[in-house]
């Protein structure tokens, strides 16, 4: 990742983190796993979920964080290494549980990508488990800029709009489709499962959002939720490494 050209966009509200780190505990069911668990955060930003699952009450985790920039505003619990691109400073199956949340989109175009997956594959434990957590390409609004439809344009079109519209100077993250995402994790020999409905679930019951969307999307079974997947904000896969 080349700092001067692409830009932090991480999330530093740490309520905000509390609840995203309890998600991924339900989502990747980490209390069933065994303890303690070696789990490796990318991209950690405030510093909120590595601090979240270093100080558990109950998971007993060795954490250990990595990012291209220091924004933390919480330090203790967790080992923190900066990095300079979609290499990794660790040894190879040398982590239980790997996160990476809305990191993909900021590392580049596709070959950046898919080393950053392969990287999270050659780090992974055998019987280890990721999250993986992109913007949708087909997203209403994109989340970096607050701008709608800007993910939806063709590549050269986007930063001209972004100035445009007077919401910064360079487009610099790159969405994925459903589609696109599962070829790079196909390709950098992972098998997944999508979690976007249970993350929605999980979601409303931990934040305890209201509203009409959240009423309705209360309502809706899961068969109906899954087939709106390609245009859900965030694609988000549990991924396992693929047997040999």
């Amino acid at each position: 990742m080349n700092r001067a050209q692409r830009q932090p966009h991480a999330v530093l509200d740490l309520p905000s983190r509390r609840w995203k780190a309890m998600k991924i505990e339900r989502l990747l069911q980490l209390g069933q796993r065994p303890q303690p668990i070696r789990l490796l955060e990318i991209g950690t930003g405030s510093g909120g979920i590595a601090h979240y699952f270093a100080t558990h009450p109950q998971l007993r985790c060795v954490v250990t964080a990595v990012d291209v920039v220091d924004q933390r505003l919480i330090k203790d619990g967790y080992d923190f290494h900066l990095v300079h691109d979609t290499s990794l400073p660790c040894a190879d199956a040398s982590f239980d549980v790997v996160l990476s949340n809305h990191v993909i989109e900021h590392v580049g175009e596709r070959p950046a990508q898919l080393a950053h997956l392969r990287e999270l594959h050659r780090i992974m434990a055998p019987d280890g488990v990721g999250y993986l957590a992109v913007p949708n390409r087909w997203m209403l609004v994109e989340p970096h800029y607050r701008l709608a439809f800007l993910s939806w344009l063709p590549r050269p079109l986007r930063t001209p709009y972004l100035r445009l519209m007077q919401r910064g100077q360079r487009y610099d993250c790159e969405p994925l489709t459903v589609p696109r995402l599962e070829s790079l994790l196909a390709e950098a020999g992972f098998r997944w499962r999508h979690l976007e409905v249970e993350a929605l679930r999980a979601t409303l019951e931990i934040e305890g959002a209201h509203g009409i969307g959240a009423r309705v999307a209360r309502t809706l079974p899961d068969r109906v939720l899954a087939t709106l997947r390609r245009a859900i904000p965030t694609l988000i896969c549990r991924i396992e490494r693929r047997c040999a």
